[in-house]
């Protein structure tokens, strides 16, 4: 789960980091009272869960209300990368001398949480480190020391940060890590951290990722998801406890098992197919689940096939064919569909297809064979 910048930045001062005292307007009418109230220079931005705001004109900066008023006049309902613009941030200007990065994520290699810097902030991270990886830093955190004052010491000599800063420095990197530590974050990240005209350090931008798995610990955030920036299904889909994300392609994949439906998905593609979606349908899965679940893929459009792979081990392949046919008493649909049932009551559960003449599948290789023939046979 994606946080707005202006809800990762409230969570930011809630940990002591400094923050612009920026507030968010739905209306032009909103933007030009809060830049008054402001009494100087704002900067105007769009608030949509994707990058690349700026280079968009979703950024933009007012010096004066009535300015404020018209750049979120024309700012809101904007499209950036797919996604309607609907509402800005009203923040405060800030006299920038210098922009550096500071986040905060895991390092699935080293297992282990890492900080990472860089001198060379404002622009996309991924971007410097492709071009110019020798300007990033990076620090592990061990889990159960925490970062400690010596390693934020280092990180702000090794940024060239000036020596009158590092102590406001270390204070905001161990308030970053424990706002990332405490709300079950992926990633925590400031882009840009700048020093201030006065020599100050102030966040001026914020993203925070939140692992949906520990979303029940933080019902404060939970609250904070923006369900307009998620696709009809993958809300569905959340809603009734599955795995799924929208993909591009023309086969439809329902799995038992999130490794499974990776190797589910490389081998479509291995025979010559493109996966529309992946779908974890997750242990002990009950047909109604199946039923919720089938009625989702079968309302992509895009989809031309459905291969069902199934390993019953918790998830009874029975129960599993009699959530296909449940969903298909409910949707009449005129598209292929292949099944490879594999494991706990897998005869029952071939029986149950096979009265329903749906093609059935020994292996996995073979089910994938199918479905991506039975697919371009639609195009």
């Amino acid at each position: 789960m994606k946080l707005h910048e202006y809800q990762s930045k409230f969570q930011f001062a809630d940990f002591g980091i400094p923050v612009p005292q920026g507030q968010v307007a739905a209306t032009p009418q909103e933007a030009f009272q809060i830049a008054k109230e402001s009494n100087g220079p704002v900067v105007v931005k769009a608030q949509v869960l994707v990058g690349g705001r700026g280079k968009a004109g979703g950024v933009k900066l007012a010096r004066t209300p009535e300015e404020a008023e018209k750049y979120a006049g024309e700012i809101l309902g904007m499209q950036i990368k797919g996604l309607t613009v609907k509402k800005v941030l009203i923040d405060p200007a800030a006299k920038i001398n210098h922009e550096i990065y500071l986040g905060v994520t895991t390092d699935r290699a080293a297992r282990r949480t890492v900080m990472i810097a860089s001198a060379a902030g404002g622009v996309d991270i991924e971007e410097v480190a492709a071009t110019t990886p020798e300007k990033i830093i990076r620090v592990h955190v061990d889990p159960f020391l925490g970062l400690r004052d010596y390693q934020a010491r280092d990180i702000a000599g090794m940024i060239g940060l000036p020596r009158e800063t590092w102590r406001q420095f270390i204070e905001i990197a161990k308030g970053l890590y424990q706002a990332y530590l405490e709300s079950d974050a992926s990633l925590a990240e400031i882009n840009p951290l700048v020093v201030t005209g006065d020599g100050d350090l102030l966040a001026v931008d914020g993203k925070m990722v939140l692992d949906d798995n520990g979303l029940f610990r933080h019902p404060i955030l939970a609250e904070m998801r923006d369900i307009d920036e998620e696709s009809p299904s993958e809300f569905q889909a959340r809603q009734a406890g599955l795995s799924y994300v929208d993909l591009d392609g023309e086969i439809g994949c329902m799995v038992n098992g999130a490794g499974l439906a990776m190797a589910t998905m490389d081998m479509i593609k291995l025979f010559g197919g493109e996966p529309a979606n992946f779908l974890d349908i997750g242990g002990g899965a009950q047909s109604e689940k199946v039923a919720v679940a089938l009625r989702i893929i079968l309302s992509d459009k895009n989809v031309k096939a459905v291969l069902f792979n199934i390993f019953g081990g918790i998830t009874r392949c029975d129960e599993v064919a009699r959530g296909i046919l449940t969903a298909l008493e409910e949707i009449q649909v005129d598209i292929p569909m292949v099944a490879r049932l594999v494991g706990t009551n897998q005869e029952e559960g071939r029986a149950i297809l096979a009265e329903a003449k749906m093609t059935t599948a020994a292996t996995l290789a073979e089910a994938a064979q199918k479905a991506v023939a039975a697919a371009h046979s639609k195009a």
